[in-house]
């Protein structure tokens, strides 16, 4: 697995699309985040406190989902644009009139604090990463010993009908290709994550007409591809497009409804204790060392 920076994200592109991207949750990311709920029936430990990462592009609904299946865990909601935060605070946060006992767990914002929280909740957001490696090291310093990580992203064969499209009319690529997820767990592994489990599924989505289809898409994300269309394109250009899409994507088995592919990447993985390594040169922090002590077993070892 390669150290280096996607090498079809623009992060320039990309960090502009953090900033700029519709405070609301689509409807695909709230399924997915209702199927990633689902798989919280495999784990027996309830955490005591949990981070929700950006919950408002994530799934507002499935925060609902998750206090009521953790009433009395404390809540950290991170979002990392400031008109995303100000969505959360006003949906999220506690109102004077309510009482505490209809809320669950405390809920706080900002950014969670190195190894305060039990379970790291992120659906939908590892796929428009432009340093991936980076956030995924993020969550694992937020996590305690034993906490895990719960996410989901696009993986590879997503939107692979429009992808045709585009090659047909000899243009440049819809969007940044999406990374398999045997290499998100090499990348769990590389940050200090132990057991990640993974998995995929494909989801067929079908829309009415070409300009619902691309509403969806607008919804979804943008095109991050350093080889993207550098300009804007005109009304010929989409009419063009919306005409290619019909021609295309219209689908006998869906009732002539234009289907597009969505391969949804699961994954699930713990962050062990510190191992003690010795040398002459051996240097331990004090929240290792902390942990490992706390951990009350061999360093290392589950």
């Amino acid at each position: 697995m390669s150290d280096l920076l996607p090498p079809t994200i623009d992060p320039i592109a990309a960090a502009r699309w953090q900033q700029a991207a519709p405070p609301f949750s689509p409807w695909l990311h709230e399924e997915i985040a209702r199927r990633m709920d689902e798989r919280l029936e495999w784990i027996v430990q309830a955490p005591k406190r949990w981070c929700h990462w950006e919950p408002v592009r994530g799934g507002m609904q499935a925060h609902g989902l998750l206090a009521a299946r953790y009433p009395q865990a404390g809540v950290q909601v991170h979002e990392t644009a400031p008109r995303r935060m100000a969505v959360a605070q006003e949906q999220l946060g506690k109102r004077w009139w309510q009482p505490a006992r209809w809320l669950g767990g405390a809920v706080q914002f900002g950014p969670p604090a190195p190894g305060s929280v039990d379970m790291l909740w992120a659906n939908m957001a590892l796929h428009t990463a432009a340093d991936p490696q980076q956030l995924i090291a993020q969550w694992h310093q937020a996590l305690s010993v034993d906490g895990y990580v719960m996410f989901s992203c696009l993986g590879p064969d997503t939107l692979r009908e429009l992808h045709a499209v585009y090659a047909e009319l000899g243009w440049p690529v819809p969007g940044h290709a999406f990374t398999d997820m045997h290499d998100w767990g090499d990348m769990l592994v590389q940050a200090g994550f132990a057991e990640p489990v993974m998995d995929m599924e494909h989801i067929t989505l079908t829309f009415a007409t070409p300009q619902r289809l691309l509403q969806e898409l607008r919804e979804l994300g943008c095109n991050l591809h350093p080889a993207r269309f550098a300009g804007l394109r005109g009304r010929q250009w989409r009419r063009q497009l919306e005409d290619a899409l019909q021609r295309r994507l219209a689908s006998p088995a869906h009732d002539g409804q234009l289907a597009l592919t969505f391969e949804i990447v699961y994954g699930h993985a713990y962050k062990p204790a510190p191992r003690l390594r010795v040398s002459e040169s051996s240097a331990v922090s004090l929240e290792d060392m902390r942990a490992m002590l706390q951990g009350g077993r061999n360093p290392g070892l589950r």
